[in-house]
């Protein structure tokens, strides 16, 4: 009998060993939550990689200092891209399955997000405010995927409505990368120049890595275009347009999204890129126009990484937060699904930089739906209107 009533303690407390391991939340012990990024920090779009990461690190880091959330403390995981699909597969395998992260946060690039979201989302893993503003990021409507601001297309939406009311432009053109964000931007400026009945005059691909786009503007110029709709991100954003000045085409505006909205885009050697527009989704991170507590979170920034902040960095300071405030909302209790009805729960959030205010629900997975028109003056991006809805 002790034999069997020995045999059955054992067989109960396996059965309860295998129960607990079952329930077991992945990327989360009882004194640690494991995040990841997988994001450029060393391809065409590493100025937005870098700072975005960057941002994030230290306020993950913040959180630590003081002792973490819960009782739990943020590992954080960075992931290298180089803005290549196969190289973000790479990243995301290692990430999902390796280091079993809670969640993504900050994701860089459409396609990119796109290559990995079925084994992410089959695994269970969470994507948090990535920096693509495709709509693939929040639709088709799933209930692990959260993203924050304006879509492409409406950002598309609202520029060119801008500049067809106020500016009086008729004959549109798009040049745009031949990838899935390039096609996203350009989906934005097919539906509004068909719902407006303006001309789209030329159009034009590249690849990310293209250096030279004389053949293009040429192609472009000889449309006569008086609008160009850019699909494009740093460099892509820069040659062009100042090809187009250099070859004396004046009498053209040159809109980007808010991909393009990037201070090393205004602040291009020779100011070259002078009065070119982009779509905003929040202030630039200027340390003179920021707020008191913005500027102290600049200070500690280059402080810490010894360069000012960029537009990536506001993004990725953003991404971060919203993913402390569900955590924290969460308590420590942390599942999925108490993670997610805590996003849930988000309402009315401010960020420290101007930015939209966002807001989630059950059936709400985009926070925020406004954009802004800015242009490059002085070498720095001059924000001109209140936000656009579209």
């Amino acid at each position: 009998m002790k034999k069997l009533w020995i045999a059955a303690v054992l067989a109960g407390a396996v059965a309860l060993a295998g129960t607990a391991m079952g329930q077991a939340t992945r990327g989360v012990t009882g004194t640690e939550i494991v995040l990841g990024t997988h994001s450029d920090l060393s391809g065409p779009a590493a100025t937005y990689g870098v700072s975005s990461t960057n941002a994030m690190k230290m306020r993950f880091d913040e959180v630590n200092e003081k002792g973490g959330l819960h009782g739990r403390k943020i590992r954080y995981i960075v992931e290298d891209t180089q803005y290549q699909v196969p190289r973000a597969v790479q990243a995301g395998e290692k990430l999902i399955k390796r280091d079993r992260i809670f969640a993504m946060v900050g994701g860089l690039g459409t396609p990119m997000n796109n290559a990995l979201f079925k084994d992410q989302l089959d695994a269970g893993v969470p994507s948090l405010f990535p920096l693509s503003a495709a709509r693939s990021m929040f639709e088709p409507f799933h209930k692990l995927k959260f993203y924050g601001a304006a879509t492409y297309v409406d950002q598309m939406k609202a520029g060119i409505n801008y500049f067809a009311t106020k500016k009086g432009k008729k004959n549109i053109c798009a040049m745009y990368q031949d990838t899935d964000f390039g096609k996203e931007v350009f989906d934005g400026v097919q539906q509004q120049i068909e719902k407006m009945k303006l001309k789209l005059a030329e159009t034009v691909t590249h690849k990310p890595t293209d250096q030279d786009f004389t053949a293009q503007i040429t192609k472009l110029k000889g449309a006569g275009c008086d609008l160009i709709v850019l699909g494009t991100i740093v460099r892509d954003s820069i040659v062009p347009y100042a090809t187009a000045r250099k070859i004396g085409w004046t009498d053209v505006d040159f809109l980007g999204s808010a991909a393009t909205y990037d201070g090393f885009v205004a602040g291009a050697q020779g100011g070259v890129t002078e009065g070119l527009y982009a779509m905003g989704l929040t202030d630039f991170p200027y340390r003179d126009t920021l707020s008191p507590t913005a500027q102290q979170w600049f200070d500690r920034y280059k402080e810490r990484f010894k360069v000012d902040p960029n537009i990536g960095a506001v993004y990725g300071h953003v991404a971060a937060d919203l993913t402390v405030v569900a955590l924290d909302k969460a308590g420590k209790d942390l599942t999925v699904d108490t993670f997610v009805k805590a996003i849930e729960s988000i309402k009315g959030y401010r960020d420290i930089f101007n930015g939209p205010e966002a807001s989630f629900g059950p059936n709400k997975r985009q926070g925020a739906n406004s954009s802004f028109l800015a242009v490059v003056k002085g070498g720095r991006w001059v924000r001109l209107t209140d936000p656009l809805t579209f």
